[in-house]
């Protein structure tokens, strides 16, 4: 028969919610401890992931989920109404200037829509975006700093600035203007697209067929409908419905850029197992740090109420009904603890943010209100709610009403037992009484192991995070100087032009204080090398269709025994230099060996330092022939007409070149080695080659500095940093500096950010597992006063009683730190390898320090704790405890 008794079991778990204030005012502490620890978590989490995003756009240039680069006009309008696009955006490259005052700044021309303005940042905050068929520019602060001009609405100024290769002077009258932000690679001056046509037009310059093929082409810029998560997919699904595609070139290849400061775009793309894994694991630790302080609250809860639950039964009350009761004082006590968890912990995730970023360089900081921040605090708490009342729930209706009564802790456990001749001690009466619920005391000690081997895992992160690596990815020296052109992005190629002379250098070793240094020599005139065809067509397939790489093979000078000849980049390289390369095989000593003629060939690497064996064909010990060409001549492949030098070629007439004039050299192959990027010219070019630089300034006939490296002692460091800064920026601001002081800098940053957060992780988890500690103790006093009264008054002294309940608080503590030294000693080789995939800069270096620190803190607390809670209860007398019992 089935009785309708819902109101009646509500009523009850009400009242008896009510008759215990206490108890409801820990849950509900314990509840907005879980929702603080899950909200402050994803609101640091989530704010830090928009600070990166903000910046990761500003680097990209903006925030649009993706584009369509260099199209026509017709395939422009064609693709703009797709149905997956949301939103579009037109930007129309025109040209750069380079010269001074422009040399260390990337400053683009050209013409935006509105909706594009506003994707880069471009939104005026003065004045308006240029109207059509006037000669009107807006752009920012920067520039306009740059040339001098006031931020005045109607002021004239002139920029001289190449496109596609043809120099132009202009002049535009501001119409607009808005802040420099730093963060953005590059500044803009944009223009009307009427005014870009017209000097596309006045230069010669036919949008259509540009020589660098992307002056005055059409680019569409979207938001995609389905957002960030699938960009990728989605602009390739927008390319197929037209019938084009971006993985071969060909008459249907158009080039697509998704926009990688999108997070949820790179998780999307990087969701591999392990990735998986590794989110999952850190959501479960989550969870379980939460379902050990409620768990333990509504353990303690049962435990001491177990005689109440246990006269219920007597009245007919069934287990499901008993567990209806806790699950619905759970619910209630969640209805206060969540709401008042959610605002504390956005709280504290709003204060911890801003000290987290700012040990980032370049991220802003935002304090994020994502609903989701809320909706998943909200949702993981009550999840870990009642996760945490079903093992209380079934130990209340398991009880019988008998036992209830008599309830001491793990006292009507049944195991075997075998006599112990040799007597009982307190340390083995200690050791029993944690046997007698050993789940309980397993929960304990794991709770307070996590957060040992968190903070073990976040020093060995730490740690393990490879400064020499870190910084030797960017500069290879303590300072290196260059031509400013040469440390921008897309800037020139090198030339003559950009070489630095020797009064720059004189100037640098008049400060002092140089403890090594060196001249790295740049190729400015044309060589060439003879690869197998099967070679030439591995490299050139990469950017050139099947019909366009015969016509190149076909253009191509031959060798009698077949081979082509093709583009090569050298080096010239003093001593200093040479010690920074890597060396994959072979000798550089050879280099310097006086009439030798001997090369060392260069291949990449990978992020993390890995050689890849198929970027060059070079092996040790082969002969390369170098072929130093001083004239070239142009003809028309298809018609064999000779044009002479490259002036005489008629405009629009299709050519190619062939050497007439130079010198055959051969070398042999001494070594295979890597270049430091910060060394290198910055830019893929061709198979490179290294000489000394004795031999290069013989060879090649040409001697122009592509840089200049050199390390300085410590106390000489900072005053070579202000003189660099004061000379590249006021004396002679043609040339710039990059130094190892600022790479470092940033790298600290970085490793502080890690052991912020990670500290504060492990902070929590030790706060809940103290806590766990504190409950398991209090427990295990609470429940066994009846016994504590009996032992005593059969003759067991107080002091051995709190010398027993040490005893027990210094097992906990042992226990944690074995588990802590065996779970990291453990975990670690498998953390850290997928740490290892994720830094390239990571070296595996085991610590056990967090441990030694963390035990003797355990050990503090297994003394003091057992004998604090011992001592509220010792206030009552043993006759007290014991009709306290029998009532």
């Amino acid at each position: 028969m089935k009785v309708s008794n819902g109101k009646t079991i509500r009523r009850l778990g009400w009242r008896s919610m009510r008759a215990a204030r206490t108890r409801n005012l820990v849950a509900i502490a314990a509840i907005a401890l879980t929702t603080v620890l899950f909200t402050s978590l994803f609101t640091i989490a989530m704010s830090i992931n928009d600070g990166f995003q903000q910046s990761n756009f500003r680097q990209v240039g903006g925030w649009s989920h993706g584009g369509f680069k260099y199209l026509t006009e017709e395939q422009f309008h064609e693709l703009r109404d797709d149905p997956l696009i949301d939103e579009w955006g037109l930007r129309r490259f025109l040209g750069m200037p380079r010269e001074v005052p422009f040399n260390k700044s990337h400053v683009e021309v050209g013409y935006s829509d509105a909706n594009e303005a506003h994707w880069m940042y471009c939104d005026p905050v003065e004045g308006r975006l240029p109207q059509e068929g006037t000669d009107e520019a807006a752009t920012d602060t920067h520039v306009l700093e740059l040339l001098g001009v006031a931020p005045e609405i109607g002021a004239k100024f002139t920029v001289t600035f190449d496109v596609d290769g043809h120099p132009t002077t202009q002049t535009f009258t501001l119409c607009g203007w808005w802040e420099y932000d730093e963060a953005i690679v590059a500044n803009h001056i944009l223009i009307p697209e009427s005014r870009v046509d017209a000097i596309l037009d006045e230069v010669g310059v036919d949008p259509a067929a540009s020589a660098d093929g992307m002056t005055g082409s059409w680019n569409l810029d979207v938001m995609l409908k389905g957002g960030s998560r699938h960009i990728e997919q989605d602009l390739n699904q927008i390319l197929a419905d037209h019938g084009y595609q971006n993985e071969a070139a060909g008459d249907d290849y158009i080039n697509t850029g998704v926009n990688w400061g999108y997070t949820g775009a790179q998780l999307s793309d990087s969701m591999d197992p392990l990735t998986t894994i590794a989110i999952g694991a850190v959501l479960a630790l989550i969870i379980f740090t939460g379902y050990l302080i409620i768990y333990n609250v509504f353990q303690i809860s049962v435990t001491n109420d177990i005689r109440f639950y246990g006269l219920l039964k007597t009245i007919g009350t069934t287990p499901r009904q008993l567990r209806r009761i806790i699950r619905q004082q759970a619910l209630t006590l969640s209805l206060a603890g969540i709401p008042l968890g959610l605002v504390i912990g956005w709280l504290v995730g709003g204060r911890l943010t801003p000290v987290i970023v700012a040990q980032l360089d370049g991220v802003v900081s935002v304090a994020s209100a994502n609903p989701l921040i809320f909706v998943g605090a909200a949702g993981f708490s009550l999840v870990t709610v009642l996760l945490s009342c079903r093992k209380p729930g079934r130990m209340a209706g398991r009880v019988s009403p008998i036992e209830a009564v008599r309830y001491t802790e793990g006292g009507n456990l049944k195991r075997k037992t075998k006599r112990n001749v040799k007597g009982v001690s307190l340390f083995s009466m200690a050791w029993a009484n944690l046997g007698r619920s050993r789940g309980k005391s397993a929960i304990t000690v794991i709770s307070l192991s996590l957060a040992v081997v968190l903070l073990t895992i976040t020093a060995t992160i730490t740690r393990g995070f490879d400064m020499d690596k870190y910084v030797s990815n960017f500069t290879a020296s303590d300072f290196i100087v260059a031509d400013a052109g040469q440390f921008q992005t897309g800037g020139e190629i090198f030339n003559t032009d950009m070489g630095i002379p020797q009064s720059v250098i004189d100037d640098i070793d008049a400060q002092g204080g140089i403890t090594g240094g060196g001249l790295v020599y740049g190729e400015t005139s044309a060589v060439q090398e003879f690869v197998t065809e099967d070679y030439y067509r591995s490299v050139w397939s990469r950017w050139n269709d099947p019909e366009t790489l015969d016509l190149m093979v076909a253009s191509q000078d031959r060798t009698e025994d077949g081979l082509l000849a093709d583009r090569a980049q050298l080096y010239g390289m003093e001593q200093f230099p040479l010690d920074h390369l890597t060396v994959l095989d072979g000798d550089l000593s050879k280099l310097s060996e006086p009439g030798g003629r001997y090369v060392a060939a260069v291949y990449s690497d990978d992020d993390y330092g890995n050689p890849e064996m198929d970027s060059h064909w070079a092996r040790l010990g082969d002969t390369v022939t170098l072929r130093y060409v001083e004239e070239f001549e142009y003809y028309n492949p298809n018609t064999g007409e000779v044009y002479g030098p490259l002036e005489n070629v008629p405009a629009g007439a299709n050519y190619v070149s062939r050497a007439v004039k130079y010198r055959d050299v051969e070398y042999e192959v001494a070594a295979l080695v890597v270049v430091p990027s910060a060394l290198s010219y910055r830019y893929y070019g061709a198979d490179e080659f290294i000489m000394n630089d004795q031999t290069f300034l013989q060879d090649t006939g040409t001697d122009s500095v592509m840089y200049y490296a050199f390390d300085t002692t410590d106390e000489a460091n900072a005053g070579m940093e202000t003189f660099l800064q004061d000379y590249t920026e006021n004396v002679n601001p043609q040339f710039d500096y990059e130094s190892k002081a600022t790479y470092a800098a940033e790298f600290e940053g970085m490793r502080a950010m890690f052991l912020m957060l990670g500290g504060a992780l492990s902070f929590i988890v030790g706060l809940v597992g103290v806590l766990n500690f504190f409950n398991a103790i209090l427990t295990g006093i609470t429940v066994r006063k009846r016994e504590f009264a009996v032992l005593q008054s059969i003759g067991m002294t107080g002091k051995q009683l709190k010398t027993m309940l040490v005893y027990e608080g210094l097992l906990y503590a042992l226990g944690a730190v074995v588990i802590s030294l065996v779970l990291a000693v453990v975990l670690s080789p498998l953390a850290f390898r997928a740490v290892g995939n994720l830094f390239w800069f990571f070296t595996y270096r085991f610590t056990i320090s967090p441990i030694l620190i963390v035990a003797p803190i355990f050990a503090l607390l297994g003394i003091l704790v057992p004998l604090a809670v011992y001592r509220s209860v010792a206030k009552s007398t043993i006759v007290e405890r014991l009709r306290e019992a029998e009532a």
